[in-house]
């Protein structure tokens, strides 16, 4: 199977980091377009925007920079065909449901989340979420 969209979910964590060194290496091999996403998880700030209104500005900065650097990466690794995607809300949904169709993507890729046992049990993780609803492949990188 040849993949030619390409997701990857990327948040600046380690896990991240990873994920999107392997989507470097299958992108070339699939001479695939490749999705940087970024979700700004606006429920995180929600509350604390009350207090301090450039949050959310802060955010976005920070999803830009992070994006900017990935694309950096990416044309230095020889990868022509790279897309910018920042979006807000829970990246639980956003990822498999909205940007995976938006980009018509036959592979997500993500990292593993950091989160311990009690936070995955309270919360779940975004990649075991992204594995249940995704309608495409998914490689869930360590």
């Amino acid at each position: 199977m040849e993949y030619t969209n390409i997701v990857v979910a990327v948040d600046g964590s380690k896990a991240a980091e990873k994920a999107f060194s392997h989507s470097l290496d299958i992108a070339k091999r699939n001479n695939a377009r490749l999705v940087l996403a970024h979700v700004v998880d606006s429920r995180t700030f929600s509350t604390a925007e009350a207090y301090d209104r450039s949050l959310s500005e802060r955010a976005e900065t920070y999803a830009k920079e992070l994006l900017d650097d990935y694309v950096e990466q990416a044309e230095a690794a020889g990868i022509t065909d790279i897309v910018r995607c920042i979006e807000y809300g829970s990246p639980k949904v956003k990822i498999a449901k909205e940007i995976a169709g938006n980009f018509e993507a036959d592979l997500i890729i993500c990292g593993a989340t950091g989160m311990n046992a009690v936070e995955r049990f309270l919360i779940g993780s975004v990649s075991e979420s992204i594995t249940r609803y995704a309608s495409c492949d998914v490689l869930v990188v360590r």
